[in-house]
């Protein structure tokens, strides 16, 4: 009883503060339905919701020291059912083979793919040959050899091409980024190519949605026509979202100085222009005395500060971060509206839930886990300053300071998490972004709202020139800071429990009241811990078979330096290296005829093609087959893609010269999103156990 009634007094002393937690309870739920490795069913879904919902109900009956625990079990039960009734809200046909032929659909998303290649997001598709009911809600195609010499479609127009089609594939290693389970949530049921051109055969269809995206797109080529290269399409980006202007070569820039996050329509964009609309109407109503001393214009500020949000979230097409980066802001802005303190933890928690509410997947995305970190950490230490009082230099020099520390304590908390997703650590990220975060607040957003407020009268030019200024600034100082020696290194990447521990360890320390408040340094000291002592996998074996990755002394060789660029550059991005897929594969021994390379005992055979393959005459019992093309060998193990289509990507670790396996049907289990063939087979068994 004296154990109880200790753990009652300490929640007690929390009082006041225990609101915070709710989203941290939510996004716990959230994750636990993300992490399994089977998919629950509908009335498992139905019944973590009863567990919630009774939860809530006992919550007062259960006594006032209590109570949170039984609050916050609730919001786990009601993150996970939330969690499991998107998953099946979004569900949608997924396409379940290679399809060659032809393509027909509505251009509703235009930007540009990793390689720098134009892609179109089509709905309403029509494919040759395929039911209704197997038809893909949308595809996306990107557009190579004479379909990228063609004209830009139009938004909303319906085309045709002739395209490859295929799956949204797994992820390129166990554990791996899961595109199939991004596709399931963006309803994108198969992704491909074209090299034919793309024909407009009917024009754009009305319909509101269709119409702001032409709306946004004619914009953004007004911007890029205005201003030259790059610097028209960082403006564009930064005011309507369309990226597609941009170079490879200054994204590389910006992201290597720490600086892409200026061309994301995010909450720096979003607060920025609420705070400067907000100044703005308050200044102006400030300069008519009979209406600043009769009204309530602060206010009124806030809501005309909040229109404008509403307008930019709309001009900048919905995407996932605007809508983020729109709640936080509507949440502060809200809040001075019923003259409550703009910038508070509460205020964070509150937009932290309306978005885990409305997208649960969120959660997993680097964007929500960065742009929250930040803004915590943020209202954290200023919280902390305001009421400690805390002071450094003279009044003059505060907004210098405001800015470094700022800066310092964003890039500190969002350190982790770009380099666990991204595998990279911008050495020089807050000299680039002191360089770069004033200027993008003092002269390009103001000078953005001027263009707006010029266009009526066709002078819109001016607000575009200043802006270009800015932004040609900004991509100066990216390219030169990224051009330093060691100006970013690259890190190996964690497994999915590092970033869970420092994440609830730090935020224990944020939110806790009291000196007990430290013990979420421990969490957070063994998360990073398990980061330094992880071990990349020996062997990698892509899920197409059509490449292998070996770990040598000099770094992870690959079995050909060219083909499955996309695998090979993730899976060096993950061991941490830089080298490129020519580089890797320098690192394979050479030897004549099919690629070979021996671990402990065995010998690893990667068969590129159907020649390679019909070469193969006979195996050994020591020797791993990979291939790329279907084989009929007995005597050793045999990876080719009827195996692999059952595995996906494999992973195997040297253990003493033993080899312990690990498929990505292991690690990710069986989902909504999951797309493995019902029959395993005896070459399957095989494969899983040599």
């Amino acid at each position: 009883m004296r154990a109880l009634a200790a753990i009652e007094a300490v929640i007690l002393e929390q009082r006041g503060h225990l609101f915070p937690w709710l989203p941290v309870a939510m996004a716990c739920g959230i994750g636990l339905y993300f992490a399994l490795t089977f998919e629950p069913s509908v009335m498992a879904l139905y019944g973590v919701a009863a567990v919630g919902a009774l939860s809530l109900l006992l919550a007062p009956r259960i006594g006032e020291g209590f109570s949170p625990f039984a609050v916050l079990i609730a919001m786990t039960a009601i993150g996970f059912a939330l969690a499991g009734y998107r998953a099946h809200s979004v569900a949608g046909a997924v396409l379940d083979w290679r399809y060659y032929g032809p393509v027909e659909g509505r251009v509703i998303g235009i930007d540009r793919s990793a390689s720098d290649a134009m892609r179109l997001t089509l709905d309403q598709v029509v494919l040759s040959r395929v039911g209704p009911s197997e038809t893909p809600e949308r595809v996306r195609v990107s557009l190579h050899g004479t379909a990228a010499d063609g004209g830009r479609p139009k938004p909303g127009q319906r085309v045709m091409t002739t395209a490859h089609l295929s799956p949204p594939g797994g992820p390129v290693e166990p554990g791996g980024f899961d595109f199939q389970r991004h596709a399931w949530f963006g309803q994108l049921g198969a992704v491909g190519y074209t090299r034919v051109p793309v024909l407009a055969i009917e024009e754009a269809q009305p319909g509101i949605g269709l119409a702001i995206f032409r709306v946004r797109m004619a914009i953004s080529a007004h911007v890029r026509a205005a201003l030259p290269g790059d610097i028209g399409g960082f403006a564009a980006a930064v005011t309507t979202g369309d990226r597609s202007g941009m170079s490879a070569e200054a994204l590389e820039a910006l992201r290597a100085s720490n600086t892409a996050h200026l061309l994301a329509i995010s909450g720096l964009h979003m607060g920025l222009l609420s705070a400067f609309v907000f100044g703005l109407l308050r200044y102006s109503f400030a300069l008519i005395p009979w209406v600043a001393l009769r009204w309530p214009t602060r206010n009124l500020s806030a809501i005309g500060a909040l229109i404008v949000a509403a307008g930019y979230l709309m001009l900048s097409g919905g995407n996932v971060a605007t809508e983020r980066a729109f709640v936080m802001a509507a949440v502060a802005l809200t809040a001075i509206v019923v003259n409550r303190r703009a910038l508070s933890i509460r205020a964070v928690a509150i937009a932290a839930l309306i978005v885990l509410t409305m997208r649960p997947e969120t959660l997993l995305s680097p964007g929500f886990q960065m742009s929250f970190a930040a803004t915590t950490a943020l209202v954290a230490v200023f919280g902390w300053m305001r009421d400690a009082k805390f002071r450094a230099g003279p009044n003059w020099l505060q907004p210098v300071i405001g800015v470094v520390v700022s800066s310092a304590v964003a890039g500190l908390a969002t350190a982790p998490i770009g380099a666990a997703h991204f595998n990279a650590i911008a050495h020089y990220g807050l000299l680039a972004n002191l360089l770069s975060v004033p200027l993008m607040g003092l002269l390009v957003v103001p000078a953005a709202v001027l263009a707006a407020l010029l266009a009526p009268l066709g002078l819109q030019f001016v607000g575009l020139w200043l802006m270009g200024l800015g932004l040609r600034w900004i991509l100066w100082v990216a390219e030169t800071v990224s051009a330093l020696d060691g100006a970013r290194s690259f890190v190996a990447g964690p497994s999915a429990l590092v970033l869970p521990l420092v994440a609830l360890g730090l935020l224990f320390v944020i939110l806790w009241q009291g000196r007990a408040r430290w013990i979420g340094v421990a969490p957070a000291f063994v998360g990073m811990a398990l980061w330094q002592v992880e071990t990349r996998p020996t062997i990698l074996i892509a899920e197409t078979g059509g490449l292998v990755g070996v770990m040598t002394a000099e770094g992870r060789a690959v079995s050909k330096a060219r083909g499955a660029g996309f695998i090979a550059s993730n899976w060096l991005e993950n061991d941490g290296d830089s080298s490129t897929q020519a580089q890797a594969a320098e690192r394979w021994p050479s030897s004549e005829g099919p690629a070979r390379i021996i671990i402990g005992e065995t010998e690893i055979v990667h068969l590129s093609g159907k020649k390679a393959a019909r070469a193969l005459k006979s195996c050994r019992p020591d020797q791993l087959i990979v291939a790329s093309t279907p084989i009929a060998q007995t005597g050793c193990v045999v990876l080719d893609p009827e195996a692999l289509r059952r595995t996906g990507a494999i992973a195997i670790d040297n253990q003493d010269g033993r080899l312990v396996w690990r498929t990505t049907r292991e690690v990710t289990g069986t989902r909504l999103w999951s797309r493995w063939p019902e029959e395993t087979g005896k070459r399957l068994a095989r494969a899983s156990d040599p």
